[in-house]
């Protein structure tokens, strides 16, 4: 293998694994590949209120499982004077709160925020041996009309499902015949009446509780569905209309585990549930949700603010070089110097393009003829480099107080350009303007700026902005181009115009 070959070669890979760690990236954390995408995010607080009876108080609330069809994050609770912790046996999650002593009216407050999960991810946790039906008590009159409505629903249906379905089509069927119409009526509700009538079947069932998401709704109950075990699988039915699966938007909140709510220490304790619908950048949202992951461990997004800003700015820096190389290699833009282009490009970021040229050409403009008038002083290089720094911080004053004043802040932004490189481009245009003339000026700065200009409009756009500082391993890929164009000896755009004639000969 050549040396160009081998270069080729460290250029492809280079651009490989730049894409390779993008989309790794993206599959890990859900980081959006365009900006300004955003979720819908639900808000969901459960207030428990009780009576405490002046002893010690423990306050048990169940949580959602992981299987809930949505995701939680940033979990928090209110709750003055009580120790908080969430605990977690087995399948049960459960918050739990403590206090040694309280007395009289109390409420805790535990709020998070959901996002849906997609169906495909919606794994529910299976046992890992089957579960049995429980036993049931009946009293004579209870027993007697449950096996009334069993043996109807037997002879109407054909196996576990279809009874179900017929279970509940006889507890909701206008008007209810006397076994539905007497069970119903000392039964707590249909769910709880049905998850009874399938055990006595030899059906494993159980009556789990969510929230049907709605939003700005305030103090809302839980919904109770009943989990049929069928065919090795727990489904869940709607006990009034006895549809099969999870409903649209809602949140399935209590399944296993014992109780929703325990309170030792207190009475009259009830849960109700507030909840709101939030939009949220999905760029948060994954760095948020995905915080155990190697890249959000590792990325730009666990630092400071102060420093994510600073490398915001930073990263744009390998566009704004992969463009002045393509601009001086392929075209043939003539620039005062390599780096100056870049510079008044990250200085048209901080301000903006009209103001930064407008600063940008002033204090050059009013440099070259203090430059000139410092030639005649015979100064020595670095006494006059120093003199024009000195100067052009007088100018930059100057334009800021004045363009303060008439109510422009064009002055004022030229200060985020570096002093030193102006002072060494002030002088190099002057000695170019001397050696050879101000045409030659006029061609490298006019290059400079439409360079920088160039560069300005790319490192602007929101998708390469994006994109930058959310995935930077992309910069690899200028990398491998930066290297690529390196090796480029043929003619440049420009030439190309210049030597038209021999073309048309």
């Amino acid at each position: 293998m050549n040396s160009r070959t081998s270069f080729f070669t460290v250029v492809g890979a280079l651009a490989l694994a730049g894409v390779l760690i993008a989309a790794l990236r993206h599959m890990e954390t859900g980081a959006p590949l365009l900006p300004g995408a955003e979720t819908e995010v639900w808000l969901v607080e459960a207030r428990v209120d009780f009576r405490a009876q002046g002893g010690p108080v423990n306050v048990s609330l169940s949580l959602p499982e992981a299987d809930a069809g949505y995701s939680a994050f940033n979990e928090q609770s209110a709750s003055a004077g009580y120790g908080y912790a969430v605990v977690e046996q087995g399948d049960d999650r459960r918050a739990e709160w403590t206090r040694r002593q309280a007395s009289g009216a109390q409420t805790l407050y535990f709020s998070a925020q959901f996002v849906a999960q997609p169906p495909e991810a919606v794994t529910p946790g299976q046992p890992s041996a089957p579960p049995r039906a429980v036993s049931v008590f009946w009293n004579d009159a209870q027993s007697t009309a449950a096996q009334n409505l069993l043996d109807r629903a037997r002879q109407t249906s054909a196996g576990p499902r279809s009874l179900v379905r017929e279970l509940v089509k006889s507890l909701n069927v206008q008007p209810l015949d006397q076994n539905a119409a007497l069970l119903l009526g000392q039964a707590e509700d249909r769910a709880g009446l049905l998850v009874r009538l399938l055990n006595e079947e030899g059906i494993p069932a159980r009556e789990v509780m969510g929230l049907y998401l709605r939003d700005a709704r305030r103090r809302q109950p839980l919904a109770s569905l009943v989990d049929v075990y069928l065919d090795d699988r727990w489904v869940l039915h709607n006990p009034v209309t006895g549809v099969p699966g999870m409903p649209a938007d809602f949140l399935l909140w209590h399944r296993a585990g014992a109780s929703l709510l325990d309170v030792a220490g207190g009475r009259n304790s009830r849960v109700s549930f507030s909840m709101l619908r939030q939009s949220v950048p999905v760029q948060q949202l994954a760095y948020t949700t995905n915080s155990d992951s190697a890249f959000a461990r590792i990325g730009l997004h666990s630092l400071p603010i102060e420093e994510q800003s600073m490398f915001r700015m930073l990263l744009l820096l390998p566009l704004g070089a992969a463009v002045v190389v393509f601009m001086r290699v392929l075209v043939g833009v003539r620039t005062a110097g390599t780096f100056m282009p870049i510079l008044i490009s990250l200085a048209f970021l901080q301000t903006s393009l009209l103001p930064g040229l407008v600063s940008f050409v002033s204090v050059v403009a009013i440099g070259l003829m203090m430059r000139a008038y410092l030639s005649r002083l015979n100064l020595l290089l670095v006494a006059r480099i120093a003199t024009l720094i000195v100067l052009v911080i007088f100018v930059i004053t100057a334009l800021s107080v004045i363009g303060y004043q008439l109510g422009y802040s064009t002055g004022m932004v030229i200060t985020f350009f570096p002093m030193i490189i102006i002072a060494w481009t002030i002088e190099r245009m002057s000695i170019l303007w001397e050696e050879e003339g101000a045409r030659e000026v006029l061609i490298q700065g006019s290059g400079s700026l439409f360079v920088a200009i160039v560069a300005y409009l790319l490192m602007h756009h929101p998708l390469l902005e994006h994109l930058s500082f959310n995935f930077p391993e992309l910069n690899l890929i200028l990398l491998a181009a930066i290297l690529a164009m390196g090796q480029y000896t043929g003619y440049k755009l420009t030439e190309l115009y210049r030597f038209r004639a021999l073309l048309d000969d």
